[in-house]
């Protein structure tokens, strides 16, 4: 049984050629999908934060609510002091007890008025709180709409290329067993190079495939009788003739 080394520069030709057609075959279901699904992850960690920002203002609206309680609790007590007092300055002895009383009367008062100042401060903070949740609710709202037609748009083509692209992905991995291991490895490294995923490529019109220079009528003519494999001199694809081009169809 032959073993990889023993293929024919033709047959390793072949064996790479296939594995690029398969990969390019999964790189058009990828362009398909598009940015789809980085754009509904990013929707989703968006909703995330805005769900998180309205449960940090119903905290701040909770201890802005805690905080009236308090001052409205202290309210109450300076009133109920004022009270006591005016009761108190119906029994006073002399003038040095009535003034006495009438200073904390005034103190009381002046905390009444405080703790006024700081419930209305705090009731327009709440209301500041109160739109600031409205509109990140709406915003929410509004990118859950966006996120649910994308989900839809990306699910229609998963459903549509799911199948498609597993079967690919099946076939790619067993097209790997076949190439030569350092052509294998070239193959991957010049991919991953570049975005539109070509490391190998066909002559066209006297031309590089891959970045369209022109090939030597000599360099074409040894490419033809896959003696060797030869790689374009000026993005380092491997190249192939139209004919074996041609020949290799994925199904």
């Amino acid at each position: 049984m032959a073993t990889v080394k023993d293929f024919s520069v033709e047959e390793k030709l072949i064996a790479v050629l296939t594995l690029q057609k398969i990969d390019s075959k999964i790189d058009e279901i990828k362009t398909l999908k598009g940015e789809l699904p980085m754009e509904v992850k990013d929707l989703e960690d968006e909703i995330e934060g805005l769900q998180k920002r309205v449960q940090n203002i119903d905290a701040e609206i909770a201890s802005i609510n805690e905080f009236i309680d308090q001052k409205t609790e202290g309210k109450k007590e300076a009133l109920a002091l004022i009270k006591k007092y005016e009761k108190q300055q119906d029994n006073v002895k002399n003038n040095r007890e009535f003034e006495a009383i009438n200073k904390e009367m005034e103190l009381q008062e002046l905390e009444v008025k405080l703790n006024e100042k700081h419930i209305k401060d705090a009731n327009f903070e709440l209301k500041d709180r109160a739109v600031a949740r409205q509109r990140t609710e709406d915003k929410i709202r509004d990118v859950e709409d966006v996120l649910k037609g994308k989900k839809k748009e990306l699910e229609k083509i998963i459903g549509e290329t799911e199948k498609e692209e597993a079967v690919l992905a099946e076939k790619s991995n067993a097209a790997r067993e076949k190439v030569d291991v350092r052509l294998l490895s070239a193959y991957e490294r010049i991919r991953s190079s570049y975005r539109n995923g070509l490391a190998v490529v066909p002559i066209h019109r006297d031309s590089c495939g891959g970045c369209f220079n022109v090939i030597p009528p000599q360099r074409q003519s040894e490419i033809r009788q896959h003696k060797k494999i030869i790689v374009c001199e000026h993005c380092g694809r491997v190249l192939v003739d139209t004919d074996l081009n041609d020949k290799v169809e994925i199904k």
